[in-house]
């Protein structure tokens, strides 16, 4: 009897249909609960993306270490049949590459660090203050952000020969010192916006407290402000690691008979191929043609510190991102 009753009762549970609302469910999702067909589009368009970046990387990655056979090798298209550092080796002579990142972090780091300070300051005055002439200043601000570079390209030329600084690292620093530096306009409104998002309790009662102006910035200002310095800082960086035109302008001078010893892994990498001929000639080795993979290992020696650099910071900049957007009053 149990057997028979455990039986009847299995057969008399209904089986549940696929209904159209179950599928539209599946597909749209729902408001607690996303749909399958959304999260499909969603992958699809992040792996599309994600390869459109990728792609320029592993190329040149895979590149920098094939043989000229390889190269010349329909077969190969990919992963090349040995490892060929000397590529690499043929680069980092060729580009001087020490003094060239010496070169590229001077140019790059000191001008940022003027960068986050100056803009910083600025962006907490327009920020926290009223003053007559705000409005027309801001404007003056933001139609210099839009303004082409070189449209004062030649005006900032003559200024910085009659100033003396050309042909030095001075002709960046003072910019950056008066707050004029490269994109210091965006920076300047980054701080500004950041700043006014955080609540003025804080501020008035720190003026309840006993502190001044500059005391509130130092105390308050700053360090509520770490998610902004850190975009700031890691945009200005790319900034000047990427700049090749002012900084040959500028810094090393139009002059080929100036001595200059300043040098970029940017400008080293666009002279590049006069720089391995010469190496070659130097070392007494056979004077041989530069390939595509020792353009592409050259290429990877310049950006690859940028790389370096995000793969460690970009939890960081990523939290930084997403703090900016505290609530104010």
């Amino acid at each position: 009897m149990p057997r028979r009753l455990r039986r009847t009762s299995a057969k008399a549970v209904p089986k549940q249909k696929f209904t159209k609302e179950k599928f539209h469910k599946l597909i749209f999702g729902t408001k607690e609960q996303e749909g399958l067909g959304k999260q499909v589009i969603v992958y699809i368009l992040l792996i599309s993306i994600g390869f459109v970046y990728l792609y320029p990387i592993l190329y040149m990655i895979s590149r920098s270490f094939m043989t000229r056979a390889d190269l010349l090798d329909s077969s190969i298209t990919w992963l090349p049949s040995s490892l060929h550092v000397k590529n690499y080796l043929d680069a980092f002579a060729g580009m001087d590459f020490l003094n060239a990142f010496k070169g590229s972090i001077l140019l790059s780091l000191l001008p940022t660090l003027l960068n986050v300070v100056m803009c910083g300051i600025i962006g907490y005055g327009f920020a926290r203050f009223n003053f007559p002439g705000k409005n027309i200043m801001m404007g003056i601000l933001i139609f210099t952000m839009i303004l082409p570079q070189q449209v004062v390209m030649t005006p900032n030329y003559r200024l910085y020969n009659d100033l003396g600084i050309l042909q030095s690292i001075n002709s960046l620093l003072l910019p950056s010192l008066l707050g004029q530096g490269i994109k210091a306009q965006l920076y300047i409104l980054i701080f500004w916006q950041f700043f006014r998002q955080i609540p003025n309790v804080l501020f008035e009662a720190a003026k309840i407290d006993g502190c001044g102006y500059i005391k509130s910035f130092v105390r308050i200002g700053i360090p509520s402000a770490a998610p902004a310095i850190l975009v700031v800082f890691l945009f200005s960086f790319v900034w000047y690691w990427n700049e090749s035109y002012l900084t040959k302008l500028f810094v090393m001078g139009v002059s080929s008979s100036a001595e200059n010893t300043w040098n970029t892994l940017v400008i080293a990498l666009s002279t590049f191929n006069d720089s391995y001929a010469s190496s070659s000639t130097v070392s007494g080795e056979a004077l041989t043609s530069l390939n595509e993979a020792i353009q592409m290992a050259a290429t990877v020696l310049c950006v690859g510190p940028i790389l370096i650099m995000y793969i460690f910071l970009q939890k960081y900049f990523v939290e930084s991102i997403d703090n900016a957007g505290i609530t104010g009053e």
